[in-house]
């Protein structure tokens, strides 16, 4: 039950780094907030675990089988919530009446349609969810509008430019901003020679020297995907140019990104490195709650360190670039790729460039569309996975044999 004054939060991803995260900082402020409910893709024991500790009206697993293991163990202990499973489920408990608050965790294209449907919905989206803008940017902004509904990034860097920018700000040009800067640490090989680079086994791209992440997301740090796939995202959260939003290396991780106004005046949102600082500021925006975030000591890290990426050694950070001026499906058709190629690279199927390459040549052999529903961007998406299955023996041989 939600006393009045308490945000009713619904965690999409509620197994994920993000979910963890939110919970932290939701457990901290129960006065605030309650979990109405959770989702999982198929981590049905730990979805079990944390229903046992927050009692969520709802669950939902995407994994139809999951959903069944987690909905015979609630009974067995007696306890009330209520399991829906798949897409189907996930997009029920993003609407839900008495949810105000859905937190957009899950990793990949899984995430679209319950993001889309809250939008519709009118729900205040706390996004994290990459896919949701790279694959249906369009669609999605437009639903945002439609529907009502509120967006507030919680990625660290859009969360910086959003604390950044005007409240209420019709778009970059319009409030005055010149350039948006989007810090990136540079990964665990920002400084390895080149030719090391084809040695690189998946524990140490996971290996992120800042941030504790997914092995998906961390391997996308360590090729700058993930940093070419948030400037699409600027694109749209922002209204900004494609030439308006630019990359820099921070290894620090402190300032998470910067906003430069035609005046001249650079605004900059610094803190530790710690996901729990911007989930808490949209959680309480426009209010401020305690994240359980250490003071940032300035003094101890002495110095900060600003450089332009290289881009040959992060050859994903030019395909998106590329990707967004081709508009249409072709965002879409690169992260699918990406999504193939680093799965491949985890399971030791293809080696760490080979990344990159699988995703040129996907781009170059699946066309640009245009996006005019969210089933274009799906059918993208699917051409390309296709695309890049078929690309990737043929990439990793003919690297190895160049």
């Amino acid at each position: 039950m939600t006393a009045v004054g308490q945000r009713s939060i619904a965690i999409l991803g509620a197994t994920g780094s993000i979910g963890a995260s939110t919970l932290d900082v939701i457990e901290r402020h129960p006065e605030r907030f309650v979990v109405a409910a959770l989702s999982a893709h198929k981590q049905w024991q730990r979805l079990l675990e944390l229903t046992r500790r927050l009692r969520p009206a709802y669950a939902a697993l995407l994994d139809p089988h999951a959903a069944r293991e987690l909905a015979d163990a609630l009974r067995r202990e007696n306890l009330p919530t209520r399991v829906l499973e798949g897409e189907q489920g996930l997009c029920a408990i993003a609407t839900l009446p008495e949810v105000d608050t859905v937190v957009a965790g899950i990793v990949g294209a899984a995430g679209l349609a319950p993001t889309l449907a809250a939008a519709s919905a009118g729900k205040r989206i706390l996004l994290a969810n990459k896919e949701t803008l790279v694959l249906g940017g369009q669609v999605f902004m437009s639903a945002v509008r439609d529907g009502g509904a509120t967006l507030l990034p919680i990625d660290s860097e859009h969360n910086a430019i959003f604390q950044c920018m005007p409240a209420g700000s019709g778009g970059a040009s319009a409030c005055g901003v010149r350039r948006i800067l989007l810090t990136a640490s540079g990964g665990p090989f920002r400084a390895t020679p080149l030719a090391d680079l084809e040695h690189v086994t998946p524990d140490a791209a996971c290996a992120h020297p800042n941030w504790r992440m997914g092995r998906k997301i961390s391997v996308d740090s360590a090729t700058m995907m993930n940093k070419g796939l948030e400037v699409i995202e600027a694109h749209w959260l922002f209204g900004a140019e494609v030439d308006a939003v630019e990359v820099l290396i921070h290894p620090q991780s402190v300032v998470h990104s910067l906003v430069e106004y035609v005046d001249g005046s650079v605004l900059a949102q610094l803190g530790n490195p710690d996901m729990r600082t911007p989930i808490a500021q949209a959680l309480a925006w426009p209010e401020r709650v305690d994240a359980g975030v250490a003071s940032l000591d300035l003094a101890r890290i002495g110095a900060l360190e600003f450089a332009p990426p290289d881009s040959k050694r992060f050859p994903c950070l030019g395909l998106a670039y590329a990707a967004l001026r081709e508009r249409g499906t072709a965002p879409a058709v690169l992260n699918a790729a990406n999504e193939v190629a680093v799965a491949a690279f985890l399971d030791g199927r293809i080696g760490f460039l080979d990344i990159a390459m699988t995703c040129e040549r996907t781009l170059s052999r699946v066309g640009a569309r245009p996006v005019k529903s969210l089933d274009d961007a799906l059918a993208a998406d699917s051409e390309a996975r296709r695309v890049a299955l078929e690309l990737l023996p043929s990439v990793h041989s003919h690297r190895l044999s160049a």
